[in-house]
């Protein structure tokens, strides 16, 4: 499949999911709004999503799938594959379920502990509470989630992808149904917002009880019994263990990130955490969409050509990726940081989130989107080192970049509080791509052609153009931002169709964009 097709197929599944993400994040901005129990809720939220990423969806998909798949389709008999398959998974179910069960039971237990340790500043005797209580509710929901990810892994193993990829779904549906009956009792009953959140918490791991309904569904569909067993400690049980435990520490590197970040922000007034969520959620959008669907397409390609030695395919293929993810992502950066509050506004404002949430976090946003291309990057080049088998490099990178971010924020945090953590999340996200670029460079794996540097920066010069023609607009629709629905779409309208044909139309205009090289991407690698 071509480059440009696999990018589009897979961003197109990743786009449904932010989309519905970002519905999710515009109700509860517009039904809790920004302050101390919103921030206590995202807080204990982020607490099991941590692990999540750290645990389930990274180091154990990274040992399980290929270690399923090499045993499902490893046989000559089809059949004895299966059961061989079979085996495996539920002696990895028997031993994970109860290591995931008394993993819960311990952070239950010491829950206190843990959000204490993730403020600095004195307690406060309500929200403090509030924040233990909700951690609890939805910590289980890492069990779920994590069984989810085993299913998924083997589905995936027999192309059944279409489940895997519509279970996110599942979580942000179940939200927004819990946050409009929220809504409503409120209005009617009189319900705090405090109640609200508590619902919407159990609402979390409500979801994943949905989830893991779904994907047990169709792990039995596709002819799988997925079945408890006295736990042993088999050979394959800990040689997954063995290689699920480097992809954790590698992993790990970007979630004490989010942990440490979580630190800073719960110094300083309240409110900040929640403004950091919602700027994020949008800074996000641009890069699941182009950043991760470039990485998953790019690095079974990647793997084939260093795999027989083809160092010409293989930085063809890099500068392709590098190309078409700066293409979309520098205007991307533009139009967020110039209209950053105006996009806010827009999407979030109403209801409890007021015109003044709105300006602090189109403030965060503004100074996030900074990082963009940094963010995109980064997800790119790191397949070059996977393909290479190795892992090592791309770890000391995020290290190195967590260090500098901690560094910057200590630095700025004072004098720009919450716009100060997001500029050293930038500053470390930009580290981080300087030091892959000049260790692919040194080891002669690849460097950036001046062509395609010339063409970047052409690339830029038809985004600062979009910029200024946004910068005009922006302040002739600034009435239009916090209006109805209708006025808030046509405005919307306005900014992205003239973004979409001002930077495309020069940047045909100067050579930004090749029809060689885009006629390279729809090719078949």
């Amino acid at each position: 499949m071509s480059l440009l097709k696999n990018v589009g197929t897979i961003g197109s599944l990743t786009m449904v999911s932010r989309v519905a993400g970002m519905a999710r994040e515009m109700i509860f901005a517009r039904v809790l709004g920004a302050n101390a129990v919103t921030d206590a809720w995202f807080q204990a939220f982020i607490i099991p999503n941590v692990f999540r990423r750290l645990f389930a969806e990274g180091a154990f998909s990274a040992a399980f799938v290929p270690m399923f798949s090499k045993r499902l389709h490893g046989k000559d008999d089809a059949e004895e594959g299966l059961d061989d398959a079979k085996s495996f998974s539920n002696a990895v179910l028997s031993v994970f379920l109860p290591v995931l069960i008394a993993l819960v039971a311990v952070f239950e237990i010491a829950m206190p502990g843990v959000i204490w340790l993730l403020s600095e500043k004195p307690l406060d005797p309500q929200t403090y509470p509030l924040a233990v209580d909700f951690a609890r509710i939805m910590f289980p929901y890492i069990i779920l989630v994590s069984l989810v990810t085993l299913f998924t892994g083997m589905l995936n193993s027999v192309s059944r992808f279409a489940p895997g990829a519509a279970f996110p779904i599942i979580l942000n549906i179940v939200l927004i149904a819990a946050l409009l009956c929220g809504e409503w009792f409120a209005q009617r009953t009189g319900v705090s917002v405090t109640q609200i959140a508590y619902g919407i918490a159990w609402a979390v791991t409500g979801a994943g009880v949905m989830q893991l309904a779904w994907l047990y569904y169709w792990t039995r569909v596709e002819g799988f019994r997925p079945k408890l067993l006295w736990p042993r400690i088999t050979p394959e049980v800990k040689r997954l263990a063995i290689i699920a435990l480097p992809a954790a520490i590698g992993g790990g590197a970007y979630q004490i990130n989010t942990l440490v970040q979580l630190y800073f922000l719960n110094q300083l007034e309240d409110g900040s955490v929640s403004y950091m969520n919602y700027a994020d959620r949008l800074n996000q959008l641009p890069l699941g969409i182009i950043g991760i669907a470039l990485s998953t397409a790019i690095l079974p390609t990647l793997s084939k050509f260093v795999g027989s030695e083809n160092k010409e395919g293989a930085d063809r293929i890099q500068s392709d990726a590098i190309e078409l993810a700066m293409l979309l992502t520098v205007p991307a950066a533009v139009a967020l940081a110039i209209c950053a509050e105006a996009f806010v506004t827009m999407i979030f404002a109403g209801g409890r989130f007021d015109l003044s949430d709105a300006q602090v976090t189109g403030d965060v946003l503004a100074t996030l989107v900074l990082g963009l291309p940094a963010y995109v990057l980064v997800k790119v080049l790191v397949p070059n080192f996977y393909a290479r088998a190795n892992t090592r490099t791309p770890v000391v990178a995020a290290f190195i970049s967590l260090t500098v971010f901690i560094a910057a924020t200590v630095f700025f945090l004072e004098d720009y509080g919450v716009i100060g953590v997001a500029f050293a999340s930038v500053v470390g996200a930009w580290i981080n791509v300087g030091f892959l670029l000049i260790v692919l460079a040194s080891r002669g794996h690849y460097r950036i052609p001046g062509v395609l540097l010339l063409r970047i920066a052409k690339q830029a010069i038809a985004a600062a153009a979009m910029g200024a023609v946004l910068y005009y607009a922006n302040s002739y629709l600034t009435g239009w931002y916090s209006a109805g629905i209708f006025a808030r779409l046509v405005a919307l309208g306005v900014l992205v169709g003239s973004a979409v044909i001002v930077y495309f139309g020069l940047a045909f205009v100067f050579g930004a964009i090749d029809k060689q090289r885009i006629a390279a991407l729809t090719r078949k690698q």
